[in-house]
């Protein structure tokens, strides 16, 4: 088996906000059923790896810092009765603002968190008044701060395309994230998700956003700042300084092994020739009431699948894809040869050493880029 990572999704949040469609809930009279469905669920399908190592554990939502770390806790002594971790695990935990007080700050860190990705969003008042996020730009300063002196590894989600949005806006939400000396920042376009409250105001037009083309301008003068402050652009949307790539994200992207567990979790484990993907019930109530029955779909990736995924994970990183292995996927075809020559003059793409790397603006295009390039033949 590849290097094994964990995700746990903790579908637990204060409110939903407008633009966000994943899997959560508001009530917090669910937590202790939700914890115990989660142990047994954990329990069963970590006893059938026992003895491996797990490299990252990445908790996920939701959001996970607003429940007791107690619950944490004594999930983590689940798996370790099953399986240990490396020396240099990383254990992540997502968290919002409001709920990083000094006193949960120091009981994650107790607990072996070593790592944050806090939902930030903004550190703009405005911003986060659009987006009706529960904390304050004070709040989202003094956190960061505070995370940083404890742990050091710390990322920050911000996004842009917000409305009433700017570029000077946007740029001064960059710098500030810039000046806090994080070594890891990941940045998003704001979409419209079907069925989302915001989506809804925009179609009524009590909402409107800036258009795709000053998204596009904003995103690329994220690239720029953030490459010009010595990150790394690794991945469509994070940049990292050196040694500070999210590990968990970065295996998954790499097809490494990784179990997810919690409702709508996704895993994926490989085994020699094998590589199986599963995905867990998207419904609270069925996962709690039947937690050795979670998975809702379990599938073995076919030879067409499996260099799908390997085209499309490939391009949303600047470590790229091999041209020879390109060519073999194409069974040498001269098709592909034409549709590489075409992204490279439309500057979607260059090759550096054999290696095939989306350029900055064609990170914009990764999946079009992606689709260019894959085997006709194994095209859905």
């Amino acid at each position: 088996m590849t290097k094994l990572h964990c995700y746990v999704h903790v579908p637990f949040c204060r409110e939903r906000c407008s633009y966000c469609d994943f899997f959560l809930v508001t009530r917090q009279d669910l937590l202790g059923r939700f914890f115990s469905a989660l142990h047994s669920e954990s329990s069963e399908r970590l006893a059938a790896l026992r003895g491996s190592t797990v490299h990252s554990v990445h908790f996920g939502g939701g959001t996970p810092s607003s429940v007791p770390v107690a619950y944490l806790k004594n999930w983590f002594e689940t798996l370790s009765r099953h399986v240990s971790l490396s020396d240099d695990a990383e254990i992540t935990l997502e968290a919002n603002p409001e709920d990083l007080t000094n006193e949960k700050l120091q009981e994650l860190a107790a607990l072996g968190v070593n790592r944050l990705s806090i939902g930030v969003q903004s550190f703009i008042p405005e911003k986060l008044r659009a987006l009706g996020r529960l904390h304050s730009a004070e709040e989202a300063l003094r956190v960061t701060d505070d995370a940083m002196k404890l742990l050091g590894n710390v990322s920050v989600d911000l996004i842009c395309g917000v409305e009433g949005e700017d570029p000077d806006i946007w740029e001064r939400d960059l710098y500030t994230a810039i000046s806090r000396g994080l070594p890891h920042v990941s940045v998003y376009m704001l979409t419209l998700e079907k069925k989302t409250r915001l989506e809804n105001l925009v179609r009524r037009g009590l909402v409107t956003l800036p258009d795709e083309s000053v998204q596009a301008d904003m995103y690329m003068m994220a690239c720029e700042l953030l490459e010009a402050e010595g990150f790394k652009h690794y991945e469509v949307s994070n940049f990292s300084k050196p040694g500070f790539f999210s590990r968990y994200n970065l295996g998954c992207w790499q097809r490494e092994s990784y179990l997810g567990f919690g409702p709508s979790a996704h895993s994926f484990l490989v085994s020699g020739d094998h590589e199986l993907r599963s995905a867990n019930v998207s419904s609270m109530i069925r996962y709690m009431t039947s937690p050795y029955e979670a998975q809702e779909y379990c599938e073995m990736l076919s030879c067409a699948e499996r260099i799908n995924e390997k085209i499309f994970l490939s391009l949303r990183l600047s470590s790229g894809l091999e041209l020879v292995d390109l060519m073999r996927y194409h069974d040498g075809s001269s098709v592909v040869v034409e549709n590489v020559d075409q992204l490279k003059k439309q500057g979607l793409i260059e090759i550096r050493d054999g290696v095939i790397k989306v350029s900055r603006k064609g990170f914009l295009f990764a999946d079009r880029v992606a689709e260019e390039l894959l085997p006709a033949w194994k095209r859905d």
